[in-house]
């Protein structure tokens, strides 16, 4: 069947509902995006397709998540190429409503809030980005949420990359905190064949700039590497090797509890590494902004 695309949460409900009989479903799974899609985004609507019955995919681009309005304008919007990539994958639903559809009286009034986890590192660097970013995934959670027949519960989780690390710490202490009737799923970061972090931006960094990028996920991989073998992290000479990179500008790096992300003081310089962390770095490399981070466990 070919993928559809509504533009309501009512279009939504309605067709999702049908979908879910009609296959007697017994799960849905959404899949939420800005568009302008990618082989990171198929990946989360190949893992979306895999685990449930029906599956969602939202195309909305935030303004409440850009600082300045030249960088929503610049956003890139391919409508017609995501659909075709989603159609390749599986997904059976495009909601990709206007922004009057989800903010229908202008700037909402009443936000999710990140509190103190959103305050540091992404939240720290983009002031006000996070309870943006909240207050939509909210919004969308409870628009994919699975219509149903009387007396059925269909299971509903959504999906989300491990690249956008502290999106996904807050996106999953927001359900937990408020009670969301949904399963947050983790999909592991996609790289391109040379180790960059697949990316919306990426399209905007000239050859010489995206040569340049392979710095952060380099120093990543530097710092796995002695994680992996219980090694002092020595993070100061893997921040180094960021700084000798001219085209790059180290915004932050550091090694954090990937449950609060409060720096990992323990065992990053003098000791041998032991437990659970993640590193996380964040760079400018030309007009482009990039996050990426490596879970590190020994």
């Amino acid at each position: 069947m070919a993928i559809q695309l509504v533009t309501t949460a009512a279009e939504l409900r309605a067709a999702s509902s049908r979908l879910l009989a009609r296959k007697h479903g017994t799960s849905q799974g959404l899949v939420p995006t800005m568009g302008a899609l990618h082989e990171g985004h198929a990946q989360l609507a190949r893992t979306a397709v895999e685990q449930n019955d029906v599956v969602v995919a939202s195309i909305f681009v935030n303004p409440l998540q850009f600082g300045e309005a030249a960088d929503l304008d610049r956003y890139p919007r391919t409508l017609e190429a995501d659909m075709a990539l989603l159609e390749a994958e599986g997904v059976d639903l495009v909601f990709a409503p206007e922004v009057d559809e989800v903010y229908p009286d202008g700037e909402p009034l009443v936000r999710i809030t990140a509190g103190t986890l959103g305050q540091k590192w992404e939240g720290e660097s983009r002031p006000g980005h996070f309870d943006g970013a909240l207050t939509v995934v909210a919004k969308l959670l409870h628009y994919g949420m699975p219509g149903s027949a009387p007396g059925t519960l269909p299971a509903y989780r959504a999906y989300f990359g491990q690249k956008d690390a502290q999106q996904l710490t807050l996106v999953q202490r927001m359900v937990t905190d408020l009670n969301f009737p949904v399963e947050i799923v983790p999909v592991p970061t996609v790289r391109s064949a040379d180790g960059l972090a697949l990316s919306s931006r990426n399209r905007f960094l000239s050859a010489a700039e995206a040569e340049a990028a392979l710095v952060l996920s380099r120093a990543l991989r530097l710092i796995e590497a002695r994680a992996n073998a219980h090694e002092p992290l020595g993070l100061a000479s893997a921040q180094a090797l960021v700084a000798s990179q001219p085209l790059v500008e180290l915004d932050y790096f550091d090694v954090v509890d990937p449950r609060t992300l409060e720096p990992f003081a323990e065992n990053c310089q003098d000791t041998p590494f032991r437990g659970e962390a993640l590193a996380i770095i964040a760079a400018r490399v030309g007009p482009v902004r990039l996050i990426d981070n490596i879970p590190l466990s020994s």
